[in-house]
């Protein structure tokens, strides 16, 4: 177990090296659906449709086991699709970079909720099944295991939900994964400011008369306000300052962020969103974690804010783990900083090292 805190910019400024852009196979889209799916909560749907894409492919290795898979989850609100951007996918899925897809086989799904996955918003609002956390990674080890025929990950990887979904991974299938890559978490039940924020950005919506218990034809005004809650739990103060150096420019930008938004975020789509965390605690569970932790935040992060002891404290806990606290620079991006591979690249780099067979 090692707690690394970087004051020093060395890992970072090596990160530079090495991060253009290449091409690399096709995404492969298709559906997965999960039938007769039981929830935490005893709720029951007959089936649940998630969405995925594949890039490479499954190779067994000598005993014919599959093990070259990496399974990466997004954050709240998003989707696979956004790490096949230029920014992430290429430059970790191309020949020769980290995740090169001629050599694993990468996973990017929808969870339950979100993308092209079953959802609130496909039709029955807020009479979808409460799906919380938990749900949410047994439904991603459904789809490994029964879609895709895995009994072995390489690497269970996430960024923000998707990190702290990689938490529970380590707990609830501790032989499954080689090793968890969680980047923007902390692995600690959601309270204190992280709740205060989450549960106002959800107020803000379900208080508001025009949600009409979510049964609403024009966006509910309110969401203008969750969006609001949620534009400020991302922000990068450096970086902010440096783009709206008046008020003018700051009020043109948050104008056109609102103005944007409104017409892609589903207001009960969003509530489900953020509800679904209220079951994540793996600080119990900690010590049942046995494959090796790579764990990178971003001091300049407001949701998981560097004065919090928690992750120092907590990952003494994890058998074999590293934290990486990442020193705000011009390169990091708060909360972020997360899909940023210039900046967590190098540490990835050392991490995957460890886990070669």
């Amino acid at each position: 177990m090692r707690v690394v805190v970087f004051t020093v910019l060395l890992l970072l400024a090596a990160s530079h090296q090495g991060v253009a852009q290449t091409t690399y196979p096709t995404p492969v889209e298709a559906d997965f659906v999960a039938r007769d799916v039981s929830f935490e909560n005893g709720e029951r749907a007959a089936e649940i449709r998630l969405h995925y894409r594949t890039i490479g492919q499954p190779r067994k290795d000598a005993d014919g086991v599959v093990r070259n898979g990496v399974l990466i989850l997004h954050g709240t609100g998003g989707s696979g699709r956004g790490f096949l951007s230029d920014g992430y996918g290429g430059q970790l899925f191309g020949k020769g970079q980290l995740l090169d897809a001629e050599r694993y086989f990468i996973i990017l799904p929808d969870n339950i909720g979100h993308g092209q996955s079953s959802k609130p918003s496909d039709g029955l609002r807020m009479r979808f099944p409460q799906y919380r956390y938990t749900d949410m990674v047994r439904l991603q080890h459904r789809l490994v295991s029964e879609g895709l025929g895995l009994s072995q990950l390489h690497l269970v990887m996430g960024t923000s939900m998707g990190a702290m979904h990689a938490w529970m991974w380590g707990y609830l299938y501790p032989s499954f994964a080689r090793g968890l890559a969680p980047f923007a978490s902390n692995p600690v039940e959601i309270a204190g400011r992280n709740r205060v924020w989450r549960k106002l950005l959800v107020d803000a919506i379900v208080t508001d008369p025009t949600w009409k218990n979510g049964d609403y034809t024009e966006p509910p005004r309110g969401m203008a306000s969750a969006l609001g809650f949620l534009l400020m739990a991302t922000s990068v103060p450096l970086q902010w300052q440096k783009q709206f150096p008046t008020h003018a420019a700051a009020d043109a930008w948050l104008d056109d962020q609102i103005r944007t938004r409104l017409k892609t975020t589903d207001a009960n789509d969003t509530i489900y969103h953020f509800r679904a965390s209220e079951d994540y605690d793996p600080s119990p569970h900690l010590e049942r974690i046995t494959a090796p932790v790579l764990a990178i935040n971003s001091a300049d992060d407001f949701v998981n804010p560097p004065e919090l002891p928690m992750m120092e404290t907590l990952i003494k806990k994890v058998r074999n783990a590293r934290f990486v606290l990442v020193p705000v620079s011009d390169d990091t991006r708060g909360h972020g900083t997360h899909s940023l591979p210039k900046v967590f690249g190098p540490y990835l780099a050392e991490f995957l090292k460890t886990l070669a067979p």
